[in-house]
């Protein structure tokens, strides 16, 4: 199979039709809700002051997010593990295709029981199921298991993204939303940029099993987190336990 400059181009155009339909969207279809009367006008939103406003529920929140997005490194290693036990690399792009469909069907299911029960025991679903991706990882031997953790890994995405978000928005003060999900967004992507370095640096030292298993080591201290949470702050997540 011959990759030219021509086949590049052409997905790469077709790449750009739906990211100029986002654009579009964006523009003419979603429509920016009227700031809530009473709300306490906010000028300096990055000060200490403010940040510390923010709430320690929040900056728990913050913290397992922090945690979740450093054992959960770059889609590419997934690849490289799926190469690693006999996938050709003209297939490659099947282990994105497999777990963005499973990520696709798990978001809705996760979505519509965050409505009907707590959200941090539906989080911690989501991290269980990234725990046993890596272990799936970790211990395969062939394109089954491959195929399996990469199934695994969409299904926490599923699970885990919405709910951070909705997280934020339940633990931060209404007139501090703004400042909550930037810092969020900050962190995030910090913890996203040394979660890669890591996982390439225990990939060259110790190959890919030590690097899935440091992966559910984190994602287990991050379950550790969420059990704090509902002990110390039981409130979190909409629904109460009876």
């Amino acid at each position: 199979m011959w990759v030219t400059a021509n086949n590049f181009q052409t997905v790469f155009w077709f790449a750009v039709v739906p990211a100029f339909l986002c654009v579009a969207l964006l523009m003419f279809g979603v429509q920016e809700p009227e700031r809530r009367q009473g709300l306490r006008k906010v000028r300096s939103p990055l000060s200490v002051k403010e940040l510390k406003g923010l709430g320690a529920d929040y900056w728990w929140v913050i913290g397992i997010a922090f945690v979740l997005s450093i054992a959960r490194f770059s889609e590419a290693f997934l690849i490289l593990r799926a190469q690693a036990v006999g996938l050709s690399v003209m297939f490659a792009p099947l282990v994105l295709v497999l777990m963005n469909v499973v990520y696709t069907f798990a978001a809705y299911p996760a979505g519509a029981l965050s409505d009907n029960a707590n959200r941090v025991k539906i989080l911690a679903l989501g991290l269980g199921f990234l725990v046993a991706a890596d272990l799936a990882f970790a211990f395969t031997s062939g394109l089954v298991g491959a195929a399996i953790g990469v199934a695994l890994w969409g299904l926490h995405m599923g699970f885990t993204q919405g709910l951070l978000a909705s997280l934020v928005a339940d633990t931060c003060p209404p007139e501090l939303r703004g400042t909550a999900y930037g810092v969020f967004n900050l962190l995030s992507g910090l913890a996203a940029l040394v979660a890669s370095i890591l996982a390439g640096a225990l990939w060259d030292i110790g190959g890919a099993q030590a690097t899935f298993i440091a992966s559910a080591i984190l994602a287990g201290m991050a379950l550790v987190g969420l059990a704090v949470v509902r002990r110390l702050a039981p409130h979190v997540g909409g629904v109460p336990e009876a």
